[in-house]
């Protein structure tokens, strides 16, 4: 596996390089990782426990060190970050049902043609 902490560590200057150079691109993604705490419909921690999921049904290495420091910092369990990760894979599965129920509908498609 990774060294998280290192890992997340160096994220920053690289992040930072692309702000330097791209500084749109870097305020965009700024404003939307803060759209969620501007409305503040759900708490800090739910939106962590959310980016968690989001962040294994992306693969995103880089958002699973840094939410999951986020999370433990609001106060989120690991028994509440376990199940956040149990929907992701239930999406991941359903996902794949979903996709599957597409290529069985191609297959009609093309077996017509």
């Amino acid at each position: 596996m990774l060294d998280w902490i290192a890992y997340k560590k160096e994220l920053g200057p690289r992040i930072g390089e692309i702000g330097a150079l791209s500084p749109d691109t870097l305020k965009g993604y700024q404003t939307l990782s803060g759209a969620g705490a501007k409305t503040n419909h759900l708490d800090a921690k739910t939106r962590e426990l959310i980016a968690l999921a989001v962040s294994v049904t992306t693969r995103c290495d880089g958002c699973i060190t840094v939410h999951t420091s986020e999370a433990i910092k609001h106060g989120a369990t690991k028994e509440e970050i376990t199940e956040a990760l149990g929907v992701a894979v239930a999406l991941n599965a359903g996902s794949a049902m979903v996709y599957s129920a597409r290529v069985m509908d191609a297959f009609a498609a093309h077996s017509k043609a």
